[in-house]
């Protein structure tokens, strides 16, 4: 583990601790880590259980800890040598022993003075990939896919970067990524105006496909989601329902500033590429869901103003957890069931530490101790690049 230091912030009910950037060698050997937990090698369906009356768990969250840089310059891995001076996000998504961490928009060329997402050489979405099983030190890239002929890294699906006056498309941006066999899926969104700070508008969300490991990718004509419906941003996670697979959809509307809705598909390529095979959650009675075809019946499982969100089952809790920023800090919560109810707020990361902080992702392949430690990707506005965190769950009786 890298040595790091201690930062008192008595608001996240724990220190931050900053990691010291360090360069590190890129390897492909796939070594089992003591530390790694059950989930190392990704996580099985999660089997539903909607039982909404079980006790929340979560007290707290505890040794926030910001261990590396894994994009741009003084990361651990050298983005720079593939064209990724900048880039953010880092949403995950798992096909056998490989993670895919996707990357939103990416500049080759950046002064050492920029802010924000500028440069050039831009590219609306890039992708590396990893085996790197253990996330306690930082996340180790073996690649980049797709690649351009000379090496750098090329985007999935280039969006139009038509001028920014909402009359086109500036870019698509991956939100999102879930496997069903050996086929890769995005869920991208179509932005055609960034307005204010956490404020955009969308054409519309749609899927994008692999069926060789990310080496291309084509977007989908359908299923695609209105701009202006609740599922612009997606976070996925397979679900076990009376014996059939599930992708849960928990979907919030562009921006930062909406709440969460909830939709499922059976978790087959056939389905996935039928809009009419998608169902919407309406509403529940006890503990008997009821799922609709129309998404104007869907109803919102959580309220608030949600962030680039991120869903997984915690192993530790015996809960689902939610993360995803609200007001510049990065929060986490407790769901009992996928619909909810949903627990009160946790800050994990403060703004006052990391100004311009976004986009918590989760990934069941990186937990340790049984689930108590939780590893995610944390993007920074300023220096435009993507950062490897830990924290742990304090669990209550």
């Amino acid at each position: 583990m890298r040595h790091v230091r201690s930062i008192s912030n008595p608001s996240t009910r724990s220190g931050i601790r900053r990691g010291v950037c360090a360069a590190m060698a890129v390897t492909t050997a796939l070594t089992l880590s003591a530390c790694a937990g059950p989930n190392a090698g990704g996580a099985a369906p999660v089997m539903l259980d909607p039982d909404p009356d079980k006790p929340f768990v979560l007290e707290g969250v505890g040794n926030v800890t910001e261990i590396a840089k894994l994009t741009g310059p003084d990361a651990i891995n050298d983005t720079e040598a593939v064209g990724v001076a900048g880039t953010d996000l880092g949403s995950m998504v798992n096909l056998g022993d490989r993670t895919f961490f996707l990357f939103g928009d990416t500049f080759g060329d950046r002064d050492p003075d920029s802010y924000g997402g500028q440069g050039g050489m831009w590219r609306s979405n890039v992708s590396a990939w990893t085996v790197d099983d253990d996330p306690s030190d930082g996340i180790a890239f073996d690649g980049w896919t797709p690649v351009d002929d000379i090496g750098l890294a090329a985007a999935l699906v280039e969006g139009e970067h038509d001028a920014n006056d909402g009359s086109g498309e500036v870019t698509k941006i991956p939100t999102y990524g879930f496997a069903i066999d050996d086929t890769l899926y995005f869920s991208y969104m179509s932005v055609k105006f960034w307005g204010e700070p956490g404020a955009w508008d969308a054409n519309y969300a749609g899927l994008a496909k692999s069926t060789d490991e990310g080496e291309t990718w084509a977007a989908l004509e359908s299923p695609r989601w209105a701009g202006d419906s609740n599922f612009i941003q997606v976070a996925t996670a397979h679900v076990v329902d009376e014996g059939t697979e599930y992708v849960y959809f928990w979907g919030i509307p562009a921006g930062r500033f909406g709440g969460v809705q909830l939709m499922r598909v059976p978790a087959a390529v056939e389905a996935v590429e039928d809009d009419s095979a998608y169902e919407y959650f309406a509403g529940s009675d006890g503990d008997a869901p009821s799922w609709s075809s129309e998404i104007g019946d869907a109803i919102t499982v959580l309220d608030g103003t949600i962030g680039e969100l991120s869903v997984m089952w915690s192993d530790h809790l015996d809960r689902w957890i939610m993360s995803y920023s609200d007001a510049g800090n990065a929060y986490v919560r407790e769901g009992i069931t996928p619909w909810g109810p949903w627990g009160e707020a946790i800050e994990m990361v403060s703004a006052a530490d990391y100004p311009g902080l976004y986009s918590p992702y989760l990934n069941p392949r990186y937990v340790s101790d049984d689930g108590r430690t939780i590893y995610f990707t944390l993007s920074l506005w300023g220096p435009y690049n993507v950062y490897w965190f830990a924290a742990e769950l304090e669990r209550g009786e």
